[in-house]
């Protein structure tokens, strides 16, 4: 999936897009305003690394992140509404989850949550990319984003 094909569709339905990252450092985004053109459906973006900061920029709750940890669907969801909440889009994407090296066996390298949050709607699911390395994970979880994106767009009316 290409971002200018994400840019071409959202465009054509009016759609603007927010992404709130943690491991992925801003690669969704990036990906996004590569594409000349991106300001016309990309509204911003949270690189939301620590717990905290997770907290201040998005609402997540301590509790949640205490009940469930940082990469967890319950975050990723959090994530993902309070950048719909925080911001002027339609849709947002969430994504945090272990790159690596590293992680546990409860956790382990190469999982990562994504939040999609459409209106009062928001979704989640877990991918485990597996042990591929760092920057691997990174760039699979950047492209599992843009596709969330897509289909998420594909599946909204054209706004008036």
């Amino acid at each position: 999936m290409n971002a200018k094909t994400l840019l071409n569709k959202a465009k054509a339905k009016a759609v603007m897009l927010a992404t709130a990252e943690s491991c992925t450092g801003g690669m969704l985004s990036a990906a996004i305003t590569d594409v000349p053109g991106s300001s016309a459906i990309f509204d911003r973006a949270f690189v939301t690394y620590t717990n905290a900061a997770k907290m201040q920029m998005l609402g997540v709750q301590s509790t949640t992140l205490d009940a469930y940890g940082a990469v967890s669907e319950q975050v990723a969801a959090e994530m993902a509404a309070g950048a719909l909440r925080n911001s002027d889009a339609d849709i947002a994407v969430a994504i945090t989850g272990i790159a690596g090296p590293g992680g546990s066996d409860h956790k382990p390298e190469g999982r990562v949550c994504f939040g999609l949050a459409t209106g009062a709607t928001v979704t989640t699911e877990t991918v485990e990319f597996g042990a591929l390395g760092r920057d691997a994970v990174r760039a699979a979880a950047r492209d599992h984003g843009l596709a969330l994106f897509l289909k998420a767009v594909d599946s909204m009316t054209r706004n008036s």
